[in-house]
């Protein structure tokens, strides 16, 4: 059974939040404030966090930078504001997804459905069966120890940066629109998904590139879509790391 930690003031909306998410067969822990949170994380194996930005005491953004300290635990961002450069800045300081109140319940039960299988699918769970390894130059991703060694570092992404970064280097030189990935890694349709990957490809530039404006390995086809480089002399897509 995975713990799912909701954290927002307004004890109604997190009892809400409990009744939806037990009934898909989720463990709830509740939290109504920042530092509150921080102390469940600590005492407790979350696997995913549904995190209100506006909250007393310590608010939802800080309390989110403290967690990606040491933590790639999805966290959903549950905001009345629906503006896009507040989800910019939630996605900016870390977070997975984003949902507005008020919320349909059936959406809230999806993006949590959707955060975890890409953070199951991560291997920080039980699912660590593939034995692929992904090369483009010195660009690696092992997919049974689930990690992104570049130019011979180990660099460390979120859930949702490894399965998008590790999609297209899956099919490295092709080219994929925004729908395209978002369809793919989220398993979902990819209307309005726009900021969110341009946020996620951004942050994937600043961990794999040794110059992010100016990328070696995750191209953008301006008009297009985005692509990871195959001009580097590799045979085949897969091989096996020994």
């Amino acid at each position: 059974m995975y713990n799912i930690l909701v954290v927002d003031d307004d004890k109604e909306i997190v009892g809400a939040i409990e009744i939806y998410l037990k009934k898909e067969g989720y463990n709830i822990l509740k939290a109504y404030n920042g530092n509150q949170a921080l102390e469940k994380v600590k005492e407790n194996e979350i696997h995913l966090i549904i995190l209100d930005i506006m909250m007393p005491e310590k608010d939802g953004i800080e309390t989110l930078e403290e967690i990606r300290k040491d933590k790639s635990i999805p966290v959903i961002l549950l905001s009345a504001k629906s503006e896009d450069y507040d989800k910019i800045g939630g996605l900016n300081s870390g977070a997975d997804d984003y949902i507005t109140k008020p919320f349909n319940p059936l959406e809230l039960i999806a993006r949590v459905n959707s955060n975890l299988r890409r953070y199951v699918s991560l291997g920080s769970l039980e699912n660590k069966d593939s034995k692929k390894t992904y090369k483009t130059g010195e660009l690696i991703i092992n997919d049974e120890t689930k990690k992104v060694i570049v130019e011979g570092k180990e660099v460390k992404l979120t859930a949702t940066e490894y399965n998008i970064l590790k999609f297209l280097l899956e099919n490295k030189g092709k080219v994929y629109s925004i729908p395209e990935i978002y369809e793919n890694v989220w398993k979902e349709e990819g209307f309005g998904a726009e900021n969110i990957i341009a946020v996620h490809i951004r942050h994937i530039r600043e961990k794999i590139e040794i110059n992010p404006k100016d990328p070696k390995y995750l191209k953008v086809i301006w008009g297009v879509g985005y692509k990871i480089e195959n001009d580097f002399g590799d045979e085949g897509g897969n091989h096996q790391l020994e």
